[in-house]
């Protein structure tokens, strides 16, 4: 038997529902049961209020200035160039460690699946360290650890201090990558390896030809919600002495020596990171529930 609504007296003294609300929390479960986890609540709102906080506090910054001061937006945009420079060096950072990062990580994630123990077990360990050391000690290490130079014979080859902090970057990316591998790989139903070895393939020819292809769509969502971390992740590079964007803003607030311009120049740099990872969070949701398992 089907349970109706109750209906409200009018005269009673039911309290009323707020069917709107009501409706919204719904159609949000509905979309968190769809893609198994909790809908982002990231748009571009967000980036309006980091936009108007840039403005009200460049404002503000332009209001305690002394008389004859170069306006504080000027200041912005005479640096724009500078501060441009060093983001898209973050970008190239963040690209290239997530490259070394996927390419390694894809075989290691390989490896936690072997059926030989002791390597199973290796990349299982060096997966844990890497994926759960902090960030920055990883950096640390690369920086301190890692030769300044290498000399072969009578030549020698500079190993600057970006490159150093892009391998530091890429150790964490790799064992995440190794973790999103192994978690597609055993989330491929058993009926497809056994079907596989019934038509004769062997496990390599399992692995890359039948597996790993359906495992793409499922490790895309994930492995581009590392890259944005990873992105934001690259101002520690700043604490090394990289010629990144937040060590470009710590010049240029070094450079024209006025405390008010802190708030803004930083704003600034906030914005440039939103806009350049929140399109990144929207097409990783879209690809999650276009690519959702159907169970």
């Amino acid at each position: 038997m089907s349970r109706r609504a109750p209906r409200l007296d009018p005269g009673g003294t039911d309290l009323p529902v707020l069917l709107p609300a009501a409706d919204h929390l719904q159609r949000r479960a509905v979309r968190e049961r769809e893609l198994g986890a909790a809908v982002p609540r990231l748009d571009w709102r967000h980036g309006a209020v980091l936009l108007a906080g840039l403005l009200v506090s460049a404002g503000l910054a332009q209001a305690q200035s002394g008389e004859g001061q170069e306006p504080v937006l000027e200041v912005i945009v005479r640096w724009l160039p500078v501060l441009l420079e060093g983001f898209l060096f973050n970008i190239v950072i963040s690209f290239l460690a997530m490259a070394f990062g996927t390419l390694v990580g894809t075989w290691l994630g390989l490896m936690q699946i072997s059926l030989l123990l002791p390597v199973r077990t290796g990349s299982w360990i060096v997966t844990q360290f890497f994926r759960n050391a902090p960030w920055l000690v990883l950096l640390f290490y690369c920086m301190f650890l890692l030769p300044f130079e290498f000399t072969i014979g009578s030549l020698t080859i500079p190993f600057p201090d970006w490159l150093k902090a892009t391998i530091g970057l890429s150790l964490p990316v790799l064992a995440n990558v190794s973790e999103i591998v192994r978690g597609a790989v055993n989330s491929i139903p058993s009926g497809q390896w056994e079907a596989s070895e019934s038509l004769a393939f062997n496990r390599r020819q399992i692995l890359w030809m039948i597996i790993l292809p359906q495992c793409v769509k499922r490790m895309l969502p994930p492995w581009m919600n590392l890259y944005a971390i990873l992105t934001m992740a690259t101002v520690l590079a700043s604490v090394v002495g990289v010629s990144e964007m937040m060590t470009q803003a710590g010049r240029v607030l070094a450079a024209e020596d006025r405390p008010g311009l802190l708030i803004p120049i930083y704003s600034f740099v906030l914005l440039c990171f939103f806009v350049y990872c929140y399109p990144i969070a929207r097409w990783t949701v879209a690809l999650e529930r276009r690519f959702q398992v159907k169970l």
